[in-house]
């Protein structure tokens, strides 16, 4: 790890508003950049992976990733049949088989951005959540992991694993200021992301992972 280490999780984070970026990496615009998610990595990835979410209570690992100059990526989702119905949320998905949570974070990470150099920390949050989605009920108990990437990706590397549902559903990504996401009228789950980003950037990571309200849209 570079000298980023020291705002990871094991250091101090840096306070108020985040630098501006310098020429090098440039900000994405206010209005997101758009990306391609079948762009690099994923040019010859063949078939989408099939989703394999049959109900019930779904555990998932979703990542707080923050880059140099404490943006957090979020992806923008939406309906597959209706992209007017949109929202931002963190990479992240469910748990395969016998892998850990912090394993499944990772996974999860490669697959919908393609950054393979984050480095992971520890869990900040908790969340049970309950939504409609692809003309289904999901039901998830979350879990979310703070994690620093040492380069300002920008534009994205390029998701490595979609799945059909995902092709279907993921529009782009951009990486959020603690202000812009404080002033935005969009829909980010979970709701108090920018409150609880901010008491992140100027607390740290909280001792045990904090439960958050149980959200049911």
């Amino acid at each position: 790890m570079s000298a980023e280490r020291s705002r990871e999780p094991l250091g101090e984070p840096s306070r108020g508003e985040p630098p501006q970026p310098s020429p090098a990496q440039p900000s994405v615009s206010p209005s997101g950049a758009p990306y391609d998610a079948y762009g690099g990595d994923d040019r010859d990835a063949g078939s989408a992976a099939e989703d394999t979410y049959e109900g019930g209570l779904r555990t998932v690992a979703r990542v707080i990733l923050l880059d140099p100059l404490d943006r957090i990526l979020l992806l923008h989702g939406h309906e597959p049949d209706d992209p007017s119905d949109d929202w931002w949320f963190t990479p992240g998905g469910g748990v395969e088989g016998t892998e850990t949570l912090e394993e499944a974070a990772l996974r999860e990470l490669a697959e919908e951005t393609g950054i393979t150099d984050a480095e992971l920390g520890r869990v900040l949050w908790r969340r049970r959540c309950s939504f409609p989605f692809a003309g289904r009920r999901w039901d998830q108990d979350e879990w979310y992991f703070l994690a620093r990437t040492a380069v300002a990706h920008q534009p994205l590397p390029g998701a490595a694993g979609l799945t059909e549902l995902e092709r279907r559903s993921v529009a782009g990504a951009r990486w959020w200021t603690c202000g812009e996401l404080t002033r935005t009228h969009e829909t980010v789950y979970p709701t108090r992301l920018a409150e609880l980003l901010r008491t992140l950037l100027d607390e740290g990571p909280p001792s045990q992972p904090v439960v958050l309200e149980t959200e049911i849209v």
